[in-house]
């Protein structure tokens, strides 16, 4: 290339060569926050595969996610015992020791088992119904006759009986006569039959206040002295040989009993 050409070109350069736009000091203040942005994209990008990398160890470690073995037992976590519902109500109450039944507000005077046969206690449900049912009386040597009797059954199995005491209606209340079943006057016996339905409960609490144990069998009772009587053979408390009793059927009939 000659001189004259590169001298030409130089001169044409010159005359075409334009200031810079911005000074010298805003290009470094440029250059500045360009090496700053790349500083700091470095390091989110160098965090990024750190957390990355150390995600991968955990899951490499523990494959499965956690087994049951890694957790706490539910057991040794203390938890609250769960409430067991209480007991509904009753629909009627036997107080032993007043010798009471306590139903719909009203209370009815009983005679329960004697000191040889004392009444079980505790929660019975009606399974029955019985205008007339033979149930044991006299020490449980003799049966007879019983009208308006409903059956109770507990959970465990046990039965008994309430029902009219029609041998003495002197001892509801008074005194414990029965073989066990629950005795009533008649009317009383006859309103709680009519009161009570299958499935309703009888809870029978507290124990019999003790009384003379007395045989009411006429072969025990021969010559004794018994409530109310003078002495003599008695079939029933306030019943001596003087007393006279009345004839009664060996086969009575169940149509003689009202019915409800």
């Amino acid at each position: 290339m000659s001189d004259e050409l590169a001298s030409g070109l130089r001169e044409l350069a010159q005359d075409a060569e334009t200031p810079p736009s911005v000074s010298g000091a805003e290009i470094r203040l440029r250059a500045v926050r360009r090496r700053r942005r790349r500083f700091r994209w470095t390091a989110v990008t160098v965090a990024g595969a750190c957390a990355a990398a150390s995600l991968a160890l955990v899951v490499a470690l523990n494959p499965t996610g956690g087994d049951r073995e890694d957790r706490p037992s539910p057991a040794a976590s203390p938890t609250a015992p769960p409430s067991s519902p209480s007991p509904a109500a009753p629909d009627a109450t036997v107080d032993l020791s007043r010798r009471m039944l306590t139903v719909a507000g009203r209370e009815l005077p009983i005679s329960s088992g004697s000191v040889r046969y004392p009444t079980a206690g505790g929660r019975m449900m009606v399974v029955s119904k019985d205008s007339v049912k033979a149930l044991p009386m006299f020490a449980g040597k003799y049966l007879e006759k019983v009208a308006w009797v409903i059956g109770l059954r507990a959970a465990d199995g046990t039965t008994n009986f309430v029902g009219t005491l029609m041998a003495d209606e002197k001892a509801p209340g008074n005194y414990d006569i029965t073989t066990g079943w629950i005795g009533l006057r008649r009317a009383d016996a006859l309103w709680l039959y009519k009161q009570l339905e299958p499935g309703a409960v009888i809870e029978i609490r507290g124990a019999a206040t003790p009384t003379p144990t007395v045989d009411l069998s006429p072969s025990a009772t021969e010559g004794k002295v018994l409530p109310g009587g003078a002495g003599g053979a008695v079939t029933s408390p306030g019943r001596t040989a003087a007393t006279p009793v009345p004839p009664v059927s060996a086969t009575p009939s169940v149509a003689a009993v009202p019915a409800v």
